[in-house]
């Protein structure tokens, strides 16, 4: 089958956040740079969104303030996700800052960075070099890498090339990545990642209890734009998730549905949020939420104690 499918997932994503952007949901002055048409979605997939956003939010920060600037984040299927942009803006700075994604998809992405001085001063360090080829990007502490997660060794090489240490500790992020991958190279990445990396935190944000009659709808309407979800069968349900990383070396998993994430934000931004757009029914989104989630894997121990507020 395919990845062409699973690469269009990215604009569907990033038109999305375009919008609910545009609307006041969060700040982001950097995704206009990658996304100039936008549809008008529902409200509920709005606040599915907003949620998602600040639900893995939450993880970064704490996973920053607890590994401090020797952290490095390695974005998993990043797509044109903007966050180093929004991380630079806050003043936070990282050791190393690494996408990775389909080489079509970062090769977009390159082109984007190259033709908006914007986005190119922020990555640009003073005397620095940018490194740039038609589909990948080093700049400073800052790299935009094609690869296949499939691939471990062109993995590894590329992560090499990005300058990344395998002994700081790092954040991975994937968000709606892994559920199109197969199984056993799923299970060769995160046994790869907790042999090679001494000390991490996995943030995946991914589906979840789709074995009901709305899970079927979801899955009926992603099989009819030909993705493959090669890697369903992890998303049965919180356990099935954490199993992932428990069955391949990691020392911990946690998990919490996006109803649990949603109603942990802060009240005052829930109750901004939800004065935006009506709602007509209830309902719908808590349903949304049922059937998403946030799974986190730790390795080493700096990491155990993370909960959907940040820290239990």
């Amino acid at each position: 089958m395919s990845d062409e499918p699973i690469m269009a997932t990215n604009d569907d994503a990033s038109e999305c956040k375009r919008g609910a952007v545009q609307l006041g949901y969060w700040q982001d002055n950097y995704i206009p740079y990658f996304v100039r048409q936008i549809e008008k979605r529902a409200p509920e997939i709005n606040r599915g969104y907003y949620a998602r956003v600040k639900g893995v939010e939450r993880f970064i920060k704490t996973f920053l303030k607890k590994a401090g600037p020797s952290s490095q984040i390695v974005n998993l299927g990043a797509g044109f996700d903007t966050l180093y942009w929004r991380l630079k803006d806050q003043g936070v700075y990282i050791s190393n800052y690494v996408e990775i994604d389909f080489p079509t998809v970062t090769a977009r992405k390159c082109y984007a960075i190259k033709r908006n001085k914007q986005l190119l001063e922020r990555i640009h360090e003073q005397d620095g070099e940018v490194k740039l080829s038609a589909t990948d990007l080093h700049a400073g502490n800052y790299h935009c890498i094609g690869a296949d997660l499939r691939n471990i060794s062109q993995l590894e090489m590329k992560l090499q090339q990005a300058e990344i240490s395998f002994a700081n500790p790092t954040l991975f992020i994937a968000e709606c990545v892994l559920v199109y991958i197969e199984n056993d190279c799923v299970n060769r990445l995160l046994s790869w990642i907790a042999t090679k990396f001494k000390s991490g935190l996995f943030v995946n944000y991914e589906m979840c209890n789709m074995n009901d009659t709305f899970g079927d709808v979801m899955l009926g309407n992603l099989r009819a734009r030909g993705c493959n979800l090669a890697g369903i069968s992890f998303c049965k349900n919180l356990d099935t998730q954490k199993s992932r990383f428990l069955n391949n070396s990691w020392q911990g998993s946690k998990a919490w549905d996006m109803v649990q994430i949603y109603y942990d934000l802060p009240a005052s931004e829930r109750q901004r949020i939800e004065k935006i757009e009506f709602l007509d029914e209830q309902e719908l989104l808590i349903q949304l939420f049922q059937h998403y989630c946030v799974c986190v894997g730790w390795l080493g121990t700096e990491f155990a104690d993370i909960g959907c507020s940040g820290e239990d």
